[in-house]
């Protein structure tokens, strides 16, 4: 048995609030951590609720429904809520969701998010004045907008700020579950936790999300990294190949010769690729118009914006908005059908 130093009262109440569309990965790596701690321990040390607007089940972004314990308004005291979100997070931003969570922190319950459930808390007011993180390809679309500028994010694993706990999805609410229970229970137990999960270390606040280029391909070159750098940092007005090369202290044929060895393509055509896929998050996360979304990814004219795009992806990018608003109608016909009835439950 793993011996633990608990709090006072030795027992914590999660409250996991589900979001339409959530991310069923994020979510079960932020809930096993609390399951592992109970059974190493041979103790209660959590309890956890699951939790959605209206009571019924939800389904994750895999289609996975999910059964709930209580609706949000009917939730039991809880010593910490996590927005657990995915997909399409900003159609799922209701008053009535907005305003519970408001209540929440003005009792002054810490509050969490996984994956894009740091969006539904910006929206809520409760992250101004904290430091926070989400999934980077919600990035852009944030950053663009200027849609909370109280808010400070961060390309961070994840972010513990006082009474606020976000991560960035994926396996990252492991480890910031891990770092809450060494905070609450001991560095012993959460590294216990760890290896049960066979998970190598448990990385910390100064982790970044996105693997740098040298990882990504397995085998990289300082200048490659320095350049590719700077094309992610010049999206909106790109660089010539000239400036880059001159940037980088390259001849224009040796960055050439670069790009061709490690990326296997030429660099304007990478670099392209990167404004392109940052024009689709902003297409599928943002309302902006498209006009306006050819100008903050560097293209001066929108033919030319539209004519790269259905090269790259295959339709135009008025047909990329067209199905993301086809995904939001599916998604909530999906929700009518699964939610029965008053007086049918």
């Amino acid at each position: 048995m793993v011996p633990t130093a608990t709090p006072e009262n030795g027992h914590y109440e999660i409250g996991f609030f589900l979001v339409p569309g959530f991310s069923q990965l994020a979510f079960s790596s932020a809930l096993e951590p609390f399951r592992m701690a109970n059974h190493l321990t041979d103790r209660r040390l959590y309890t956890w609720h699951m939790v959605s607007r209206d009571g019924a089940p939800v389904s994750a972004s895999s289609g996975l429904q999910t059964g709930v314990d209580h609706a949000m308004e009917k939730a039991p005291p809880l010593d910490l809520v996590v927005v657990c979100a995915g997909v399409e997070v900003q159609h799922h931003c209701d008053r009535g969701t907005l305003r519970w969570l408001r209540r929440l922190a003005a009792r002054h319950t810490p509050l969490g998010a996984v994956c894009t459930g740091s969006y539904v808390l910006a929206q809520a007011g409760v992250l101004n004045g904290y430091r926070c993180t989400l999934h980077w390809e919600h990035f852009s679309s944030i950053h663009e907008a200027l849609m909370f500028p109280e808010v400070t994010f961060t390309s961070q694993l994840f972010v513990m700020d006082r009474d606020r706990y976000t991560c960035s999805g994926g396996i990252s609410p492991l480890d910031m579950m891990l770092t809450l229970i060494a905070r609450q229970q001991g560095l012993e137990l959460a590294e216990a936790i760890a290896e049960e999960f066979i998970h190598e270390r448990i990385r910390d606040v100064g982790d970044h999300q996105r693997n740098p280029l040298r990882v990504r391909l397995g085998h990289s070159h300082p200048k490659l990294e320095e350049v590719a750098t700077l094309m992610e940092a010049n999206l909106q007005e790109p660089l010539s190949l000239n400036e880059l090369a001159s940037y980088a202290d390259l001849s224009r044929r040796q960055l050439e010769r670069l790009f061709q060895r490690y990326v296997d393509c030429p660099p304007l055509k990478y670099y392209m690729d990167l404004r392109l896929m940052r024009a689709r998050l902003l297409l599928r996360q943002t309302h902006m118009p498209i006009t306006d979304v050819a100008l903050a990814c560097g293209f001066i004219s929108p033919p030319h914006f539209t004519k790269c795009y259905h090269d790259r992806f295959g339709h135009s990018p008025s047909r990329e908005r067209k199905r993301r608003s086809d995904r939001v109608a599916d998604a909530a016909t999906q929700h009518a059908e699964a939610t029965p009835p008053p007086g049918e439950e």
